[in-house]
């Protein structure tokens, strides 16, 4: 049984469909990516795994129970940390813990042995009793981030914890993330930081207009055999789209030239992409266009985002 659970969930706010017949599951000590564009229904989503929201249609199941939603006790084995910082300026690093702490239920010497750690955790240890705002903008998101530890929840949501953050403060934010993976901990990761999602995620799903487009493990989505071939010509994408179509794609780059490109495609025959290769080099000489350069780049997460999402600018 998976740690949790999401089953054909589905949400919509008057004729916007905002998450349509998504469903996934999350492992304990899974660091779980999840990526999409704004707009494509990240957020609902985490809303209603939370609790937040109530899905139009399918379940979430944490730990076998269904029902997050006026649910206590299953909302408490949760620990979500918003994007927008959800902390107090006025007060100290140690009186923030110690009010959301005692929200939780937690109180007396187990609360104090509970800051101490998260203190610890996050690295705030000699700022406890500093006031929130003189802290630096990776000091609040780390203290963002220890607020839904203190009542060591089995499921952490995660939403841009790492925005404007100096690298030290994003280092330590994902260490403390894989520290928390290690103890058995299930994490959401949601992040417009593709090297973040590589560095830590063990499965990635890509959702937009709330769908899920794909969802594995980086080796899997990414086949690391798999390196394209990048040319670049000297002409205009509209002197070669039609006559490559089928063998390549082709889009603008600065002045009149453009840059072709040859996939490798996944599970393809051998010698595939030689053959198609060689055919595009030979259009191109019957087209008279001058071959600038050819390269090879490996495929990653953001072109595989891309590719999926598009390149259309997003509100």
């Amino acid at each position: 049984m998976s740690l949790l659970e999401v089953s054909h969930l589905r949400k919509s706010f008057g004729a916007n469909v905002a998450v349509d017949d998504l469903s996934f599951r999350v492992e304990a000590g899974e660091i779980f990516g999840l990526l999409g564009p704004n707009g494509a229904g990240k957020s609902t989503t985490m809303m209603m795994l939370a609790g937040l929201r109530r899905p139009d249609a399918g379940t979430v199941s944490i730990a076998g129970h269904e029902g997050v939603e006026g649910n206590h006790d299953l909302q408490m084995t949760l620990g979500v940390v918003p994007q927008d910082l959800a902390i107090y300026p006025e007060l100290t690093a140690r009186e923030n813990l110690d009010f959301f702490g005692s929200i939780y239920g937690v109180r007396g010497a187990e609360l104090e042995q509970r800051i101490q750690r998260v203190l610890g955790q996050i690295g705030l240890a000699s700022h406890a009793g500093e006031f929130v705002d003189t802290f630096s903008g990776g000091m609040k998101r780390r203290l963002n981030f220890g607020v839904a530890l203190l009542h060591n929840p089995k499921l952490v949501i995660l939403d841009e914890p790492t925005v404007g953050v100096d690298p030290q403060s994003r280092s330590h934010l994902l260490d403390c993330v894989r520290q928390l993976a290690s103890e058995g901990v299930g994490v959401i990761y949601a992040s417009h930081y593709m090297e973040e999602v590589e560095a830590i995620c063990h499965r990635v799903a890509i959702i937009d207009h709330g769908k899920l487009l794909t969802c594995g493990s980086l080796d899997e989505l990414l086949d690391k055999s798999r390196s394209d071939l990048y040319l670049r010509v000297a002409a205009p994408p509209s002197v070669l789209k039609h006559r490559l179509l089928g063998l390549a794609d082709v889009a603008a780059v600065d002045g009149d030239e453009s840059e072709v490109v040859v996939k490798r495609e996944r599970k393809a025959a051998p010698g595939a992409l030689t053959g198609r290769l060689a055919a595009t080099l030979e259009l191109l000489t019957e087209l008279g266009v001058e071959l600038r350069s050819i390269e090879t780049r490996e495929h990653n997460l953001e072109r595989l985002f891309l590719e999926l999402t598009g390149r259309k600018l997003r509100d």
